[in-house]
């Protein structure tokens, strides 16, 4: 009997997929993230998408801790702020486009909108303890013209307990752009309803103050957002770089469950009309920010994980 054998290289690479933790998979204007062989989560890019999102977010268990709406139609979740979507990084006002309320149902309200919209293929890799997705999206003017375009590294790690993504962003100016001053951005979260304070929720900021009230708008290395979801506690944690502008970020974080890092929207936080946190990249400058998404169960020691990632 004849013994057909498949050189060593090609054997290994059918079998890494079989031992892989976390298979990061291409489809159709979306790339699906599994962990230990579970959904985690999915980036919606192109297409129908007017910005890159992720959606949903899931904590280790499998609870979905991320607003279904728009993208599912849950009986008796809100559906405020239909731009609110899953996981996104975009801004409300870049030299007077609007990438926040970018909506493709918005248009006739709101002329200045403009998509955030794939440059090329994204690369992906899958592996034992993390899987990646490299992304180049075109940040465009109502008129298609392009104004900067964005590199963006997504890490997913593959932990036991929790569910951690690192994110790299930088920001290439193809002309002169100014990110102006408003509330309205930047790298933002929409966690489920349930999780929200007004559900009895609780947000922390890393200096300890509590509550709405006193973490938005207010400066703070990391920010973590306890609440419950189908009768577990989570906690969903961002982690703002200290290498980022302006770091410590402020955080335009609210009641109803929206939870964003934002350097941007200093007249709104300090409710001063005279301040300007609005900032300008000069053509073929850059501008990078980078965070860590933390979901896990509450109680961690957070500290102790904003000083691992500082390093």
């Amino acid at each position: 009997m004849k013994r057909f054998l498949l050189p060593l290289a090609s054997a290994l690479a059918l079998a890494f997929p079989l031992f892989a933790e976390v298979t990061v998979t291409r489809g159709t204007d979306r790339i699906d993230v599994a962990i230990g062989g579970k959904p985690f989560t999915t980036l919606y890019l192109g297409g129908a998408a007017t910005k890159p999102y992720l959606h949903p977010l899931r904590a280790a268990g499998g609870k979905i801790v991320t607003r279904r709406f728009p993208m599912e139609m849950v009986e008796g979740e809100s559906r405020d702020h239909k731009h609110h979507r899953g996981l996104w990084f975009s801004h409300g006002d870049v030299n007077g486009i609007n990438f926040w309320e970018n909506e493709a149902s918005y248009a006739p309200d709101r002329p200045n909108i403009g998509p955030i919209v794939p440059e090329k293929p994204a690369k992906i890799t899958s592996g034992k303890d993390k899987g990646t997705i490299d992304a180049i999206f075109d940040w465009k003017d109502t008129k298609g013209k392009v104004l900067l375009t964005e590199t963006r590294k997504m890490i997913f790690y593959d932990k036991p307990a929790e569910r951690v993504i690192d994110f790299d962003i930088v920001l290439k100016a193809v002309e002169k752009v100014t990110f102006n001053d408003t509330k309205e951005g930047t790298f933002a979260i929409r966690l489920a309803d349930s999780m929200s304070e007004k559900k009895g929720g609780l947000m922390t900021n890393a200096q300890g103050a509590k509550g709405m009230k006193n973490v938005w708008g207010k400066p703070s290395p990391w920010v973590e957002y306890v609440g419950d979801v189908e009768g577990e506690k989570v906690a969903v944690a961002i982690l703002d770089h200290p290498g980022n502008p302006k770091h410590p970020t402020y955080w335009h974080s609210r009641d109803y469950g929206l939870f964003a890092a934002n350097i941007f929207g200093e007249h709104d936080f300090f409710d001063d009309k005279k301040r300007n946190g609005a900032v300008t990249i000069e053509p073929g400058k850059e501008l990078r920010f980078r965070y860590r998404v933390i979901i896990e169960a509450p109680g961690a020691d957070l500290a102790k994980a904003y000083a691992a990632y500082g390093k």
